[in-house]
């Protein structure tokens, strides 16, 4: 039999361990933060009670602390961790998860930034929503049943009428309504398979008005510059008038015209043809004299000499070569060299002398090789055996610049 020691030391362990756990808990209680509270206001929370889950996303964060209700409302009383912030305007909702799980109070939408919802804060009852319940699922039904019943649209069998006349219209059509609900289906197909160059053609259509709305004022004033046009043409409505009567009379005698001189015209057609071929075959030749008749009606006035009333020219058949010298090339081809007269050669010898030009028949007659004929300073045809030589150029030698037309074409000797 135990002493009054051991009696008393069990009870003594029990106290200090239920001392202890009171303690710890104690602590753990200080430590933990103050929850955050929010009141939110239903039209109806059923399904919603004490300790129901308060979720952000889907994820539990705190519960339901008291349902309470006050009026046509109903009082949800919640709190949740200090550490989930919410938005200012945060809505709530009880949300159904499934038939027999129970509802739970969602807050809506999640905190992406700016205000916060304060500790506190009151959610009032146009930002909160409860699911329908199956009642008033029923009831509606029930109500649309009364709705079409002998008490309501068909009181006068105007209901029975119509699925008597659908019954009627749709009996032997089945085929009908087949072939039409199949061509239905194959234009939705259709339209499903185009659907891109559809979206294309609204696209294009959208940058189109697009176009036109940024061309607004041009658009504006195109449409006022055509209603000024019909404005007046309204104004001149007689004179029009009267212009597309003596249009249709000369219409008349242009017909009348044309068909009394049909063959002739006819010839005309065909020659003013052939005329027109010769000018596409000679477009060319056109060309070039559009081109050089300007310049060649210019030099032709400008060769008319008013006082004398004649065109002047500077013809220069000869070239440099006098007469004389033209005459002994002529007869230096024609005769033997013991035939050419002595006043010849003499004149060949004095040209070469003064370095005048010579012909190439001169100077075989000097028994000199051909060559180009050198110029002198005189003035081409007057030059004779007589003449003074020409003065030396700048560097000692004798001027060789020919100014008549073969000269400059020719060049330089």
């Amino acid at each position: 039999m135990p002493g009054p020691i051991q009696r008393w030391r069990r009870p003594l362990a029990a106290a200090t361990v239920l001392l202890t756990a009171v303690a710890a808990g104690v602590v753990v209680w200080r430590q933990e933060p103050a929850q955050r509270r929010v009141v939110a206001y239903f039209t109806r929370a059923v399904g919603v009670y004490p300790g129901s889950d308060v979720r952000v996303l889907g994820v539990r964060v705190g519960e339901v602390e008291s349902v309470t209700p006050q009026g046509r409302t109903v009082r949800v009383d919640m709190r949740y961790d200090p550490e989930v912030e919410v938005p200012a305007d945060a809505q709530a909702l009880i949300v159904p998860p499934s038939v027999v799980s129970d509802r739970y109070v969602q807050l809506t939408p999640a905190f992406t930034g700016g205000p916060a919802l304060a500790d506190g804060a009151v959610i009032p009852v146009d930002r909160t929503a409860a699911p329908m319940e199956i009642d008033d699922i029923y009831q509606a039904l029930d109500d649309f049943n009364r709705a079409l019943g002998p008490a309501g649209a068909n009181a006068d069998g105007a209901l029975s009428d119509l699925v008597a006349t659908g019954r009627a219209n749709l009996e032997g059509n089945g085929g009908s309504l087949h072939d039409t609900l199949d061509g239905l289906s194959r234009t939705l197909t259709t339209l499903a398979d185009g659907r891109q160059d559809l979206f294309g053609s609204v696209a294009n259509l959208q940058r189109f008005t697009t176009a036109l709305s940024r061309s607004d004022q041009q658009v504006r004033g195109f449409n006022q510059q055509l209603a000024d046009v019909a404005e007046q043409l309204a104004g001149e409505k007689d004179e029009l008038a009267a212009a597309l009567r003596n249009l249709a009379a000369a219409l008349a005698d242009v017909t009348t015209f044309v068909r009394q001189n049909r063959a002739a015209l006819t010839d005309n057609v065909e020659a003013l043809a052939e005329v027109t071929r010769v000018l596409v075959r000679q477009q060319r030749a056109v060309i070039d004299i559009l081109d050089v008749a300007p310049l060649a009606v210019n030099n032709l006035s400008l060769a008319y000499n008013p006082r004398s009333g004649t065109l002047d020219t500077r013809d220069n058949p000869l070239g440099p070569y006098d007469p004389a010298a033209f005459v002994c090339s002529l007869m230096v081809d024609q005769l033997p060299g013991a035939q050419v007269p002595a006043k010849c050669r003499a004149l060949a010898q004095t040209l070469h002398a003064r370095g005048l030009p010579l012909t190439d028949q001169l100077r075989k007659l000097l028994k000199l090789p051909p060559g180009a004929p050198a110029t002198g300073g005189s003035s081409p045809g007057v030059s004779s055996p007589g003449a003074p030589a020409p003065a030396p150029a700048p560097g000692g030698s004798p001027s060789t610049s020919d100014p008549t037309l073969g000269g400059i074409l020719r060049g330089p000797a």
